[in-house]
Parts: structure tokens; sequence; C-alpha cells
């Protein structure tokens, strides 16, 4: 059985799709094909109206850049529709190659954030997935949060096994919000 931690985001639900509870599903993962197959098990987080912790996969297609997913724990829309944005999660694949300029989110969690001079700014509690891009939140230092557009430009660099990441941010990035 896994932990939370072995976990990684492999979709998020985004809508209902007709009235027998399809599901549209935004995939966020390489693996598609694997990780939808019918049959599997994936789990279920951030749904505080859907009760079922894991649901099963009948179907999946593809559906332009999204799929279009069938599970047998959802029967019509009202249940479908309470799945909206949850996140479908599944553990780690052994055989997944690693890239090195991709992080998965639980591994970016919990690292400390600073400048290129060492200068704190905090600590990454999340990572937020909108169609834009990935944002991390942060957790200043002297307070509030701070959200980051994690692209290479701002986030310079990412030391995993140091537990820290390097911003090299824009003017008025780090200004409080007012």
């Amino acid at each position: 059985m896994s932990t939370p931690s072995d976990e990684r985001v492999v979709g998020r639900v985004v809508k209902a799709h007709g009235l027998r509870g399809e599901l549209v599903v935004e995939p966020r993962t390489d693996n598609v094909e694997a990780r939808f197959a019918p049959g599997t098990v994936l789990s279920v987080r951030g749904s505080r109206a859907f009760r079922v912790p894991a649901l099963t996969i009948l179907a999946a297609r593809r559906h332009a850049d999204r799929l279009l997913v069938t599970v047998e724990e959802v029967g019509d829309r009202d249940a479908a529709e309470a799945l909206r944005t949850a996140e479908l999660t599944a553990p780690a694949l052994a055989e997944a190659p690693e890239d090195p300029d991709e992080f998965h989110d639980h591994q970016l969690e919990g690292l400390a954030v600073v400048l290129g001079d060492g200068t704190a700014v905090g600590t990454v509690t999340a990572v937020l997935h909108g169609a834009g891009g990935e944002l991390l939140a942060v957790d200043r230092t002297e307070g509030g949060e701070l959200l980051v557009p994690f692209v290479a430009a701002i986030v310079t660099e990412v030391d995993v096994a140091g537990g820290r990441l390097v911003l090299d941010p824009p003017e008025g990035l780090l200004d409080p919000a007012d």
C-alpha cells in the first residue's frame, strides 16, 4: 500500500461530461495509457463533496488535449460534478525514467526558497497547477504567502538533495501585496 508521499498526481478532474457521469480529466503524466488503463485504481485527493477515496478506471479516451474517463464509482452527472477540481493520484512507477529538469510536487514541497545571494525568502508549501502553468506557493519568512511562476527564468536552480531552490525574481515579485 502506498503512502501519500509515494503518490504522484496523474490527472485533475476538470468537469463532468454527459449525463452518465463521464469525467473530463486533464492528464498530468507522460504515461497516459498506463495511468488511465481499464482496471487501474486511482486515489482521489482534494474533493470534499465526493466521499469515495479511490476510482477504478473502466474506460478512457482522448478528447482534444484532455481525456474522457468512465469510472466504476460514478454513475451520473451529479456524482461526476462532485469530483470537479479533484486530483487523481497513483503510486510512482518504478520504471519511469527521471528527467533532471522535471520534478514531482512532493519533491518541491518543503524546499527552502532563497535568492542567489542566499537571502531566505520562505518555504514552498504547494505546487498549484493552472492553465497558464505551475505556480509555487511560498510561505514567506516575514509572513504571508507568495506565488512564484515555476519557470526557468525565475527559478534558476532546484536542489532537491540540498533542500532548496534559488530565485532570480523580476522586479516587484517579492514586494508585499497591498
